[in-house]
């Protein structure tokens, strides 16, 4: 019987749904997407089987594996992310005039950072004007030395920057840059913002579109 996982939302799960979502139309064999996933192989077999049982993938004759509905498991994993319970934060306070000279200030940022909720939406898809500015570092590290680089001051509440140690490293892959800022990519980004404070289920709503209208024609192509 071939094994399954429990939880396909889990971190390193999610690497592995992270990297379908990401390419929608591939046909993926395991070990390829073990790879790219940064996971091993036992494992991905094991959520490809739950995937498939639960109709999110299809396997070919050749058992190459491809997503059926990438929208539905998209907002099914986006429906049980808790943004602000599974991320360590860090709140500091910066001035800024507006919303573009706040998200405008990760550029005195030189690497492994990754912007994400409302001040990635606002790069993406500008819809909600952003009050803050959240920033995934890879580790404490490099929270100390964007603190120093940003010029940030450390507040117990409020504040308009958040430094974020993420659950998994995962929330990096594919990253972007955009106007000189790095970016999460778009399916980091609307999970992220679904269960966001404030607006971000209407800025998810807004980047859900575009990401319908990626897929779709990556799909045809």
């Amino acid at each position: 019987m071939r094994k399954k996982t429990k939880d396909i939302f889990q971190p390193k799960s999610t690497r592995v749904v992270r990297v379908l979502l990401a390419h929608p139309g591939t046909r993926w064999r395991i070990l390829n997407l073990a790879k790219e996933a940064e996971v091993s192989l036992g494992w991905t077999h094991a959520v490809v089987a739950t995937l498939q049982e639960q109709h999110y993938v299809v396997r070919d004759s050749e058992y190459r594996v491809t997503l059926t509905d990438p929208v539905r498991l998209l907002k099914r994993w986006a429906a049980f992310h808790d943004y602000l319970s599974r991320n360590t934060f860090e709140t500091f306070q910066v001035f800024a005039k507006d919303a573009d000279d706040l998200v405008a200030r990760a550029r005195l940022i030189d690497a492994s950072y990754a912007i994400t909720g409302l001040a990635g939406a606002w790069l993406v898809a500008p819809h909600v004007r952003p009050a803050t500015l959240d920033v995934y570092v890879t580790n404490k590290q490099r929270m100390s030395e964007i603190s120093k680089a940003m010029d940030l001051h450390p507040v117990e509440k409020g504040g308009n920057v958040r430094l974020i140690l993420p659950y998994d490293s995962g929330v990096f892959y594919d990253s972007r840059t955009i106007d000189h800022l790095e970016v999460v990519s778009n399916v980091q980004l609307y999970v992220d913002l679904v269960n966001y404070p404030g607006r971000g289920e209407e800025a998810s709503a807004q980047l859900l579109g575009m990401i319908q209208d990626e897929w779709g024609k990556a799909l045809t192509e």
